[in-house]
């Protein structure tokens, strides 16, 4: 591979998209799949999202703890990956693959064991490749650029995995659809492998025990603000994306053709947003952008309670774009500083664990997600397609716009209640003993 491409932000970010295509598909439509076209109950879907989670508290830190302890010729973290990306394809493939005539508990049973073994996948591949970032990429500036080119990749799988794939599941149907994403997964991820070189700190002190790894991270009070902060808007992400084809057609009131059209507004305005969220990030402090980022994420979810139809629906999506982009640009810029200041600290660069808690922090927003749609749908009347109650239409309207504007509000109050100081250099970068260069 050319020289230029190894370690580049545009290479790194291919992984990015790889790994958001067929994520956010499950995310924005597997509830729609399982409740509204299969008519598996909210109460069911919710329980084994609570299952799941239980099992996700126990294997996501191990992940992480395992992956920093790794070491071989091919680096930490690349191996995990290699290895996660067929077992990925399948247990994609097998969410959407649900036999012909099962019962509830038969639909449940499947939809549990295949979201157990599919999260679990994910949740390897999601912790390396996430604990590449910092360690790849060391200061403010490079950060700010390669958060923007990975966001800029991101943003553009949100659009193929949202607006693309109702238009995709009702041509081939949702197994077809999945086989598809599982195959455009496999191929970015290998680019994105095959031009990645880790580089191990040569003072890198030896890696924790598995007890003082936990306590050392876990007694990080920065940390954990930051992510239980995140954990809120995250929920947001995933509650407004899966919330989409529901609020299209009870709220707006419009085709599932036209669906794309309103995801498309969405995430089609976010992508010269996140250049503007880059110009700001570059000119503010990263803790005061990503708490702006909070506040204007949350004012920007308000348009949506006054959709009405297709045209209403696509200018509240655009608004709802700008406060997305600032929160997917601005939280790399915090995280990587809590992670070298930790390895100021311990002599040990730990990105491993702390990606893996911080992804089991963020990653449980789908039970918060899950219990805001099962209680709004139970004070409603909403059960599942088939029982949609009598009044749907305020169902969604609350989930897509009220029950964000709350979480966030509880987002933006949790992100000051510590102060982020960091230990800075002159050049206003964190210490770490080993300054890697990059050229862009």
């Amino acid at each position: 591979m050319a020289r230029r491409w190894v370690n580049s932000p545009y290479a790194f970010a291919l992984g990015m998209f790889a790994m958001m295509v067929p994520s956010q598909a499950f995310s924005s439509f597997y509830s729609y799949f399982y409740v509204e076209k299969l008519g598996l109950g909210v109460g069911l879907a919710t329980l084994a999202r609570t299952i799941f989670l239980i099992w996700d508290a126990v294997n996501n830190p191990l992940f992480g703890y395992w992956s920093d302890r790794t070491e071989t010729r091919y680096g930490r973290r690349r191996p995990w990956v290699f290895a996660s990306i067929p077992l990925f394809m399948l247990t994609f493939v097998l969410v959407f693959s649900p036999p012909g005539g099962l019962s509830q508990n038969g639909l449940f049973t499947w939809f549990l064991v295949t979201l157990v073994l599919y999260e679990a996948v994910a949740t390897v591949l999601w912790v390396n490749y996430g604990a590449l970032f910092p360690e790849l990429f060391r200061g403010d500036r490079i950060r700010a650029k390669a958060s923007a080119i990975q966001q800029g990749y991101q943003v553009l799988a949100l659009l193929i995995a949202t607006a693309l794939t109702p238009i995709i599941y009702a041509a081939i149907n949702f197994s077809n659809m999945a086989i598809v994403y599982a195959f455009v997964f496999g191929i970015c991820m290998l680019i994105c492998m095959l031009s990645v070189r880790e580089q191990r700190d040569p003072g890198n002190a030896e890696p924790m025990k598995l007890g003082a790894a936990f306590k050392e991270t876990l007694s990080n009070k920065k940390f954990w603000i930051f992510n239980v902060s995140n954990s809120f808007a995250q929920t947001v992400n995933g509650l407004v994306s899966s919330m989409i084809p529901f609020y299209a057609k009870y709220v707006l009131r419009i085709s599932e053709g036209q669906v794309s059209i309103l995801l498309a507004a969405v995430f089609v305005s976010v992508i010269p947003l996140v250049g503007v969220w880059y110009w700001i990030v570059r000119r503010m402090d990263g803790v005061k952008a990503w708490r702006l980022s909070l506040i204007l994420y949350g004012l920007s979810v308000i348009p949506l309670w006054f959709g009405y139809n297709l045209v209403s629906g696509v200018a509240a999506g655009i608004a709802v774009g700008f406060g997305l982009a600032g929160f997917l640009v601005t939280p790399a810029m915090v995280s990587g500083r809590i992670i070298d200041e930790d390895a100021e600290r311990t002599g040990r660069r730990r990105e491993g664990i702390y990606t893996a808690v911080s992804g089991f922090i963020t990653r449980s927003s789908g039970l918060i997600s899950a219990l805001a749609f099962y209680v709004v749908g139970l004070i409603f009347g909403y059960e599942s397609g088939d029982n949609p109650g009598s009044n749907p239409e305020a169902t969604f309207r609350y989930l897509i716009s009220v029950v964000p504007l709350c979480l966030l509000v509880i987002s933006v109050v949790i992100s000051f209640m510590a102060r982020f100081d960091f230990h800075m250099t002159g050049k206003g970068e964190v210490k770490h003993g080993q300054e890697a260069h990059h050229q862009l």
